[in-house]
């Protein structure tokens, strides 16, 4: 099953899949980014936004936020969470806005679906673009060359239909511009379980590469990624938070 059509099959099940993420923690987090390096609008936007629920908490954070997302069923699921926020089917690579914007945020390593690195920089360019004067790009990323293949994580959610356990693990086969997302479903009903095996392929790049891109738009702040605490990247770990403020 590819990539895109098990999350558009499987749309009633992401927010299962992302059960144990702490969407608040990670919102309040880039609010307080937004205050520390932001010019202290609230024109808010959050590119592959699933089904919303970030959205849903710069709303309650007095955030005017919008969505947008390449995966309809995903956006009608965002629009029930957040009647009051527009969502649009866009493609985070090459997007346009009517309103210049304040924050601009990016979760959970999507930045990687941008899949090759021409189309990162077109994403890149084309944040830039719709960001206001001072205006914030937020996201999270994972540096090629820390990338442990042989490492994964997983959680269980039970659901009307069943037991569901969720797998996923980052796979790198050491040089180019390539790295893979590998996805598994597993649904069990009355004894009988049912398998999805999936694989993402996802934009391969290191922190150093990363920064280059960004630095011609943007003044970049790369912190670790832990969304209780602001402390600036260790030059170490694997993975990181980047504020980028446009320039």
């Amino acid at each position: 099953m590819s990539g895109n059509a098990l999350y558009t099959d499987l749309s009633g099940y992401y927010d299962l899949m992302c059960a144990d993420i702490d969407y608040q923690a990670q919102s309040h987090c880039i609010h307080r980014l937004q205050q520390l390096f932001g010019n202290g609008g609230k024109r808010h936007l959050d590119l592959a936004c699933g089904t919303g629920p970030h959205v849903r908490h710069f709303l309650d954070a007095g955030y005017a936020s919008t969505g947008l997302d390449i995966n309809q069923p995903m956006l009608d699921r965002a629009a029930l969470r957040c009647p009051e926020a527009r969502f649009d089917l866009q493609d985070m690579c090459g997007f346009s806005v009517e309103t210049p914007l304040d924050l601009i945020t990016c979760f959970l390593y999507s930045i990687h679906y941008s899949a090759s690195i021409e189309r990162l920089k077109a994403c890149i360019a084309s944040v830039h673009g719709a960001l206001a004067s001072g205006g914030v790009f937020c996201f999270n990323a994972v540096d090629k060359q820390r990338i442990d293949n042989t490492s994964f994580v997983s959680h269980s959610a039970r659901y009307a239909e069943g037991q569901f356990r969720f797998s996923s693990a980052w796979y790198y086969r050491g040089e180019g511009e390539q790295q893979a997302l590998r996805l598994r479903i597993e649904r069990s009903v009355d004894g009988q379980t049912e398998v999805w095996d999936d694989e993402h392929p996802m934009v391969a790049v290191s922190f150093v590469e990363l920064q280059a891109l960004l630095e011609p738009y943007f003044e970049v702040q790369v912190l670790e990624h832990d969304y209780q605490r602001l402390m600036p990247w260790d030059n170490a770990s694997g993975n990181a938070l980047f504020a980028c403020i446009k320039r």
